[in-house]
């Protein structure tokens, strides 16, 4: 898959998820095999530039290309700005927020509120498009509620407008993340367009990841929380795809090793204290479906320093390693939730 002058190394896309997607998490997926990461939304409000979070969210430093940032906002002239601020600081794709079903955000017409106005979704993407001389894409849902899912037409207007990829959500702004995704109108969006087409929603396994693909005819697939404590994922699901074969699940001291790599990194990119905190989330992900894990999460929630974490963690690991060699995760499916962006 290509966008704009970036030929993707695979058509996994890691979904922008607020409070997932730094730097850190980016990288590791895409060194375990997914083609694109796109980074947390971005405000588009200018007054925001400085602060401490966008700052650390425009911070690309050694990061492996494609670079994509998504913004977020509802007024064409600001969002162009944002586009502009952050193509300056090395966004080599902007992505457009208008998927994000949270409240904080449509209550401000932003995210998939701006799904209700179709006319200034073209100003939006027209705005932006020719601000910027990257890519630029956008992701979407299907529409407003299951009587509006306009998504056909909104996408025509971003082929007209000059975005290069359209990511595809399954669900409407109403569903939320409740039910299940549904596939047939991005099929039918795919069969229209002229540009690739990202397909987003439930993928949650190698199979669903085939099924989807195969049931839509989309260019590529859109992976959010089935990464988060299993980043392997993508390899998995590429595997699965050149092979039609499962790879064997990871064994528990890769899992631990994969990590401590990846707490390092986020102790190195945030600093001790908002680094401890931010691991914790990843660390109960990555233990999931452990034996004895519940405990293990629970009581890392209330470790305040990242040497108390790592002290535990080896603890909680070399429980396990006595408990046999060969030891293996299994990982517990769940449906994609509201950390989605």
């Amino acid at each position: 898959m290509q966008i704009g002058p970036y030929k993707l190394k695979s058509n996994l896309v890691v979904a922008p998820m607020a409070g997932v997607t730094d730097r850190p998490f980016r990288q590791l997926c895409k060194r375990m095999g997914a083609g694109l990461a796109v980074s947390e939304m971005v405000t588009s409000n200018s007054l925001l530039y400085g602060s401490e979070k966008t700052l650390r969210r425009a911070n690309h430093e050694g990061e492996v290309e494609p670079i994509s940032v998504q913004i977020a906002g509802a007024d064409p002239k600001m969002l162009a700005e944002a586009a502009k601020y952050n193509v300056d600081r090395g966004a080599q794709i902007i992505d457009i927020n208008m998927g994000c079903p949270a409240k904080k955000v449509c209550n401000v017409m932003a995210g998939s509120a701006l799904l209700k106005d179709e006319p200034l979704v073209a100003q939006i993407l027209k705005a932006v498009v020719g601000a910027v001389d990257v890519p630029v894409t956008l992701k979407t849902r299907l529409g407003w509620d299951k009587a509006n899912k306009n998504v056909p037409l909104i996408a025509r207007i971003a082929e007209d407008s000059g975005i290069q990829a359209l990511a595809i959500h399954g669900r409407t702004r109403a569903c939320l993340y409740t039910g299940h995704a549904e596939y047939d109108l991005i099929a039918e969006v795919k069969q229209q367009a002229g540009i690739p087409i990202i397909a987003n929603g439930d993928i949650t396994t190698p199979e669903k990841a085939k099924l989807v693909l195969d049931q839509t005819g989309a260019d590529a697939v859109m992976i959010g929380r089935a990464a988060q404590g299993r980043p392997w994922i993508f390899r998995e699901i590429t595997h699965y795809l050149d092979t039609g074969k499962h790879l064997p699940p990871p064994e528990v001291e890769e899992i631990r090793s994969v990590m401590l790599a990846h707490l390092a990194d986020l102790i190195q990119f945030y600093g001790e204290q908002t680094g401890t905190r931010v691991a914790r989330k990843h660390i109960s992900w990555y233990t999931k479906g452990l034996a004895g894990s519940a405990n293990f999460r629970h009581a890392m929630n209330q470790l305040q320093t990242h040497e108390e974490q790592l002290a535990a963690i080896d603890a909680f690991f070399n429980e396990l390693r006595q408990q046999g060699e060969r030891l293996t995760y299994i990982h517990e499916e769940s449906e994609e939730m509201a950390a989605y962006a």
